[in-house]
């Protein structure tokens, strides 16, 4: 489940409720059908976070930070040393296990603070934008990770800045803003709520931007880059194609690229916490139920 919305939006503060590390003022809540308030002790046994920031101390190891958060969480000390380096292996972190984490890259902290977290068995995961300040490939080896996760049954709620990490990662997309639901589905329900399609064709030489778009309009709206003489046909059916390139033909004007776009979780985004117009309407393809408020 990806949580996203603008900062300010909530995200945290439903971690933390979630997690039992803050008390909600009003409603109520539960994760793995206990009441995270009346249950808290009995959740923070079926649950794992990792936090915005590592919680790791970098004077010790991997290996020795991995064999604490054992202890501190029960294991003896036999389970604390074999749990330690079967996390190393699954993390891919064996070979920098006995280096002080203060030698570690940000995308390797980040692995050992997820493996920190599983240290014990967990039935539910959170992840709070786990991927914040890491550079691409250590990003896309942790989605990697996560994937893994998912598909070891473990379920995964993940807060992240990043829409794209969403779109690879989460089944379902709950989006907040200022603490209230405005839209639940799955990634392709949402982008289908901005409209069809949109077809791009952009001309060889900018200066044929007009022209095309003239020759463009009557098949939809359309939008003229003045820059790159790109046309943008808004709200294109797929099946309009065909008769977008007899148009374009027909011109005899050179393009360089003409391609059928769907709309982006950026633009469903920006649609639903565009604070300039009005508040949209609360929509869920998938409703998560009647208490969509969050405190």
């Amino acid at each position: 489940l990806g949580l996203l919305g603008p900062n300010g939006a909530g995200k945290t503060t439903t971690i933390n409720v979630l997690s039992t590390l803050l008390r909600p003022d009003s409603g109520s809540a539960r994760v793995a059908g206990l009441d995270v308030v009346d249950d808290a002790e009995r959740v923070r046994q079926h649950i794992a976070l990792t936090g915005q920031f590592a919680a790791l101390d970098e004077v010790l190891t991997g290996r020795e930070n991995l064999r604490l958060f054992g202890r501190l969480r029960g294991l003896d000390r036999g389970a604390a040393r074999s749990k330690a380096d079967e996390l190393l292996e699954r993390f891919s972190l064996s070979d920098a296990g006995d280096r002080p984490v203060s030698t570690y890259s940000g995308g390797m902290r980040r692995r050992l603070d997820l493996a920190a977290s599983l240290v014990v068995p967990a039935s539910v995961l959170f992840l709070d934008e786990p991927t914040t300040g890491l550079d691409p490939r250590s990003r896309t080896e942790l989605w990697d990770v996560v994937r893994d996760l998912r598909r070891d049954g473990l379920t995964i709620v993940l807060t992240t800045q990043y829409l794209e990490e969403a779109d690879q990662l989460a089944e379902r997309i709950v989006v907040i803003d200022t603490g209230d639901v405005v839209a639940s589905g799955t990634p392709d329900e949402l982008k289908a709520m901005t409209g069809g399609h949109s077809v791009v064709v952009i001309p060889l030489d900018p200066a044929d931007g007009r022209a095309l778009g003239n020759a463009l309009s009557p098949v939809g709206d359309t939008n003229v880059d003045e820059r790159t003489g790109a046309v943008t046909l808004l709200d294109t059916a797929a099946p309009q194609l065909p008769e977008v390139v007899r148009i374009v033909d027909s011109t005899k004007l050179e393009i360089s690229d003409l391609s059928l776009r769907r709309p982006t979780l950026d633009e469903v985004f920006l649609q639903l916490t565009d604070h300039s117009t009005e508040a949209p309407t609360a929509v869920s393809a998938d409703p998560v139920g009647t208490e969509r408020s969050v405190s």
